[in-house]
């Protein structure tokens, strides 16, 4: 995998269940707990990320700025919310009422030479259709979440076609292969039948 650097881009960014929720019912994060990570991630996302941008919902559920990449970032948060007038003031935190270009172009700006993240899937799906997303960084946890808040939910819409960055061929399916593991099921070992 390539390192991650920063070169002013927006990157919609998530850990995302195999089944394409990056959260579960009500925000829930906990289905992230076990997963690991390539060594020096989140060193190298935090050290790229210059602002983050996210939607209120997403805030209400974990109103704590400190807790991005576990406390190994700090910088400007931009909440865009309908809203603001009844939001809590927190240090470091920007309440917008505003259009999502806007509120990309205020995030930018304070990003400076950096990445601009966007954390929340309405945020960027409305970017994404505006043509101001320039990567979709995704880690695949292996998980099955069944329900919760997806990527992408855009039900009648046209589908959005992609190019892979990593690799010669950008037009290439990425194959992933897991063993469910659970409880109850008895562990594989080689030269079983899996029964």
């Amino acid at each position: 995998m390539v390192p991650q650097t920063a070169a002013g881009n927006v990157l919609w960014h998530f850990t995302m269940s195999l089944d394409g929720f990056v959260a579960g019912p009500e925000h829930t994060m906990d289905w992230m707990t076990g997963t690991t990570f390539r060594p020096g991630l989140v060193d190298e996302y935090a050290g790229t990320t210059g602002a983050v941008l996210g939607g209120r919902a997403g805030w209400d559920a974990y109103p704590d700025p400190t807790g991005i990449y576990g406390g190994a970032w700090q910088g400007p948060l931009f909440v865009l919310t309908h809203h603001p007038e009844d939001a809590r003031p927190t240090p470091g935190v920007t309440f917008l009422n505003c259009d999502v270009a806007e509120a990309l172009r205020i995030a930018r700006e304070a990003a400076g030479d950096k990445n601009v993240e966007v954390f929340s899937p309405t945020i960027g799906r409305q970017l994404l259709e505006r043509g101001l997303i320039d990567v979709i960084d995704l880690h695949i946890a292996p998980v099955l979440l069944g329900d919760g808040i997806r990527l992408f939910d855009n039900p009648g819409g046209e589908p959005v076609r992609l190019e892979l960055l990593t690799g010669p061929d950008r037009k290439a399916a990425v194959d992933v292969r897991y063993r469910p593991t659970t409880a109850g099921r008895p562990p594989h070992t080689p030269g079983s039948t899996g029964n």
